[in-house]
């Protein structure tokens, strides 16, 4: 069963927390993911078997966190994030980001520079609102979302279409990190698929282009797809996250 995290902003959010060695590892899951993924449970194991200290939680309205997941958006989220780590960790940590979780990472590290260690993004998305959704919007779509507040999107993983929301778009405008300086002052690792069709390898490109870090690299996997759970690709996680530890001595 989870324990449960009241933040600051009064939000009843869910997580599993492993005591361990520091640094830490803290896992921050993607867009409409949750804290049982297979990535998030693989690095689990990883980190008891290994004695490493580790966090992973779901965001609001996401899992078996309270509240409504169309009320949730970037900046909550990244609330989320920054309420769970100052609270619930100690110290610095490595920040592993899937998907959103990626977008999540970099905004913890520009709010929490003192407590991020290392780096690791798994087909990590960040400013995916902007770059992706809106940019990616029919002019009908984008009448549509100024009109009712939401557009319906079909879905690859569910029969359910994603909802996107007037509020995410407009507040994902105001988190964005590819348009300005990204200082990341330790061991980055990106780990992106090349048939990866929800953030294509063009956003790992420019994010490795535009990031500012003494020890950052990029692995691309040919034929690899967003969900990045194969054996070989959660082994993949696995040896990145021991990388970024090694590197900082921890």
């Amino acid at each position: 069963m989870p324990e449960f995290l009241t933040t600051p902003q009064g939000r009843r959010i869910a997580y599993h927390h492993t005591a361990g060695a520091a640094p830490g590892v803290v896992f921050l899951g993607g867009f409409r993911s949750d804290m049982g993924g297979t990535k998030a449970v693989h690095l689990q194991a990883w980190a008891e078997r290994t004695g490493r200290a580790f966090l992973r939680f779901d965001y609001s309205g996401h899992g078996e966190s309270a509240g409504e997941f169309l009320d949730g958006a970037i900046g909550d989220w990244a609330e989320d994030a920054v309420a769970a780590i100052s609270a619930l960790t100690q110290g610095p940590q490595v920040l592993v980001g899937s998907s959103m979780g990626g977008w999540m990472s970099l905004l913890v590290a520009r709010a929490l520079p003192g407590r991020v260690a290392g780096l690791v993004g798994i087909a990590a998305a960040p400013d995916f609102t902007e770059d992706s959704m809106w940019a990616g919007f029919s002019a009908a779509q984008r009448a549509d979302l100024a009109a009712r507040g939401r557009v319906d999107l079909p879905s690859d993983y569910s029969d359910d279409p994603y909802v996107i929301t007037r509020r995410l778009i407009e507040d994902g405008r105001q988190h964005l990190v590819l348009r300005d300086p990204m200082p990341l002052p330790f061991p980055v690792r990106l780990l992106q698929g090349t048939a990866d069709t929800d953030v294509p390898p063009s956003v790992a490109l420019r994010l490795l282009d535009h990031a500012d870090s003494p020890d950052l690299r990029l692995t691309l996997v040919k034929g690899a797809d967003h969900r990045f759970s194969t054996p070989d690709c959660l082994a993949m996680i696995e040896s990145a996250v021991e990388d970024v530890l090694s590197r900082i001595g921890g």
